[in-house]
C-alpha cells in the first residue's frame, strides 16, 4: 500500500472515518481448538471488494447514501475470525448482493485476513466476484496520477537476493539477484510458487471497459505535478503528464515501499524476467501477492473461483522522481496532489465495475466468464501450463519418488513438484547445521 501523509485525505477528502455499529455478529462457543457457529445466514455474495486500508474502505461507506452507488455497505456488519485485529469485520450491503473487507496493508496481514475470509462458513464463495481495489504507486512511463490500472499479472519483484547498494558487485546494474541464480539478469534458480499470478484477461478487460464509462477526479497540485516529467526535454514520461484514464498494465508486490529511478527499473526488468517478457510493470503496492496466494488455494479446493477476481489499482504518488528532483524528495517531502483522488477513483471506477457484474448478473456473471489466457500461479497449481516461468510442475508427477540427498540449500533450487517439501526440509536442516 503506497499512501501520502494521511493529513492530505483529511484537510481536503471530507472523507470521516466510519464507526460501524455491530448489527449481527456471530455468536461462538469455544470448546479447546474448536469453534460452533450458531444462527448464523450463510452470504453469498456476487461481489466482494477488498481494501487494505482505511480510506481506501471509508470511500464506499462514506457514499452509501450517494446518488448512483452500490449501497450502504454497512448493513451488515459480520465479525469474522482471524481478520485483522484493527478490521474485525466484513460489511455487505442489506441483500448480501455485495460484501467488502480491509485486510490491513502489507502481504502478510493480506494473506492472513483472505485466509480467513475463504475459510469461513459465514461465506459461500463459489460464484463470488472478487474486485481488489486499493491505491498504488506509478511508473511514469506508463502512467500518471490518479490513474485506474486493472492488471492481468501480480508480481513479487522483491522475492530476491539483496546487497545493499554499497556493495553492489561492480558488474551488476542491481543489488536484486533472483533466487538461486549468480547475476540479476538470470531467471530464479529457486522457485517459491508466489512470484507470478495471472488472472482472466478476458475479465479485466470487461472490468476496464466498465470502469472507462467513469467520470474521474484529478486535483489542481497532480496537474501541475506531472507537467515536472517533461523536464529538461525528456520524453520518456510523456504517459506521466496526461490526464487520467482507464490503463491495462501490471502490478508489483512489494513490503518495501521503494523510491526512486534505479530500483524502479531494476523491477522492471525483475517483471519482465519472471513472466517472460510479457508483463508490464507500471503499479507498484504491498498485497496482491500474498491475497493471491490464499486465493490459489482457497481454488485448489473449488472454494472460490480463480477467474472471477479483479485487481485494480489506481496511481496515488509516482514511483520515482521527475528530472532534477532526489528520490528524498520524491518519496518525503513533495506534494503530488495525488493521494485523494485516487482513493476517490476507487470508488468512481469501481461503481460501475459492480454495477456492471450485477445487472448482467443473470445473463452472463452468473455462469461465469470463460478466460482465454492461462490463468493461476507459476506452478500450475490449478492445472494448464503457465505463459511464463519453468510450467506446469505437476505435469506427469508421479506418485513415489526416491529422494536425492541434498548437501546445501543450492542443490534443492532445481527441484520441484512432488520433491519439494522433503528436500527443502532436508536442505533447511543441513543450513542449520553449517
Amino acid at each position: 500500500m503506497r499512501f501520502a501523509p494521511l493529513l492530505q485525505l483529511l484537510a481536503g477528502a471530507g472523507l470521516a472515518h466510519a464507526s460501524p455499529v455491530l448489527e449481527k455478529e456471530a455468536q461462538v462457543e469455544k470448546r479447546d481448538i474448536q469453534v460452533t457457529y450458531k444462527d448464523c445466514d450463510v452470504i453469498t455474495p456476487k461481489v466482494f471488494i477488498i481494501s487494505m486500508f482505511s480510506p481506501e474502505a471509508d470511500i464506499w461507506y462514506t457514499n452509501a447514501h450517494t446518488k448512483g452507488s452500490i449501497g450502504d455497505l454497512l448493513a451488515q456488519n459480520i465479525t469474522v475470525p482471524g481478520f485483522s485485529p484493527l478490521f474485525p469485520q466484513a460489511h455487505c450491503l442489506k441483500d448480501g448482493s455485495v460484501c467488502q473487507l480491509t485486510t490491513g496493508e502489507s502481504e502478510i496481514n493480506a494473506a492472513s485476513t483472505i485466509t480467513a475470509l475463504v475459510h469461513s462458513p459465514l461465506f459461500n464463495l463459489k460464484s463470488t466476484y472478487f474486485l481488489i481495489g486499493g491505491i498504488a504507486g506509478i511508473n511514469p512511463k506508463y502512467g500518471t496520477l490518479a490513474d485506474v490500472a486493472f492488471s492481468k499479472y501480480a508480481i513479487q519483484v522483491a522475492l530476491q537476493y539483496e546487497f545493499d547498494a554499497r556493495e553492489i558487485p561492480s558488474n551488476y546494474t542491481t543489488g536484486y539477484v533472483p533466487q538461486g541464480a549468480y547475476a540479476p539478469n538470470q531467471y530464479p534458480g529457486s522457485i517459491y510458487g508466489t512470484e507470478v499470478f495471472e488472472v482472466s484477461e478476458t475479465l479485466r478487460d470487461i472490468a476496464a471497459s466498465f470502469a472507462s464509462s467513469a467520470k474521474l477526479n484529478d486535483s489542481a497540485a497532480a496537474i501541475a505535478y506531472r507537467a515536472h516529467y517533461t523536464d529538461n526535454g525528456i520524453s520518456i514520461y510523456k504517459a506521466a503528464t496526461k490526464a487520467p484514464g482507464i490503463i491495462k498494465c501490471d502490478t508489483a508486490t512489494s513490503d518495501v515501499y521503494f523510491s526512486g529511478a534505479l530500483l524502479g527499473e531494476a523491477f522492471e526488468n525483475t517483471t519482465k524476467l519472471f513472466t517472460n517478457g510479457s508483463g508490464i510493470y507500471c503499479m507498484t503496492a504491498q498485497e496482491d501477492n500474498a491475497t493471491l496466494e490464499a486465493m490459489i488455494r482457497a481454488a485448489k479446493n473449488k472454494l472460490l473461483d480463480f477467474a472471477r477476481i479483479i485487481i485494480m489499482r489506481t496511481a496515488s504518488d509516482f514511483d520515482r522522481p521527475f528530472p532534477g528532483l532526489s528520490v528524498l524528495d520524491n518519496l518525503f517531502y513533495s506534494d503530488q496532489g495525488g493521494f485523494l483522488p485516487a482513493i476517490q477513483n476507487i470508488y468512481l471506477a469501481g461503481t460501475p465495475v459492480i454495477q456492471g457484474i450485477l445487472k448482467s448478473w443473470d445473463s452472463k456473471f452468473k455462469k461465469g466468464v470463460a478466460p482465454k489466457n492461462y490463468i493461476g500461479d507459476i506452478f500450475g497449481t490449478l492445472g494448464g501450463t503457465p505463459d511464463f516461468g519453468p510450467g506446469n510442475v505437476f505435469a506427469g508427477a508421479s506418485a513415489k519418488r526416491d529422494v536425492e540427498e541434498v548437501q546445501d540449500r543450492r542443490s534443492m533450487y532445481k527441484r520441484k513438484g512432488m520433491l519439494g517439501a522433503e528436500i527443502a526440509r532436508r536442505a533447511n536442516g543441513a543450513a542449520s547445521e553449517e
